[in-house]
């Protein structure tokens, strides 16, 4: 794959998610992915794509960030009824979120031990366990 192609690696992650590589997912995909791991709301994305000249309705935006969830290149945090946040990091791993600011950040998966769960019901498995730490304050980056 040439590197030097500025949507070559958001490309053959859409294709090699089974996604039909639109102008607007490669568009989207490419201000999630090419910065490395990151925690993005769908307002925070439809802002960026706004400032970056991309032309996209913030139902698009939605739309997208679903259908990459939906094959796994992205992964949902649902911190609250009201707040929904989008992983470009779809490692084992768990959250600290910051009430008084919205920041969300990564908790190594293998630093909280998951006990005492219950079996799941008749012809149901557990898929993940998702821990929210939330924290008070502002911590220190």
């Amino acid at each position: 794959m040439n590197q030097d192609r500025p949507y070559a690696q958001t490309l053959s992650r859409l294709r090699d998610a089974g996604l039909r590589p639109t102008r607007q997912r490669l568009a989207l995909g490419r201000l999630l992915f090419d910065g490395g791991d990151r925690h993005v709301t769908a307002e925070t994305l439809h802002e960026e794509a706004q400032n970056a000249g991309i032309s996209v309705s913030l139902a698009t935006v939605y739309n997208t960030l679903h259908q990459f969830t939906g094959a796994k290149l992205l992964r949902e945090v649902v911190v609250d009824s009201s707040r929904t946040y989008f992983d470009t990091n779809i490692s084992d791993h768990h959250h600290f979120f910051v009430e008084n600011s919205g920041k969300l950040m990564d908790i190594d998966g293998q630093k909280i031990a998951i006990t005492g769960l219950p079996d799941a019901p008749d012809g149901t498995g557990i898929a993940r366990v998702d821990v929210i730490v939330r924290l008070q304050g502002d911590p220190q980056s």
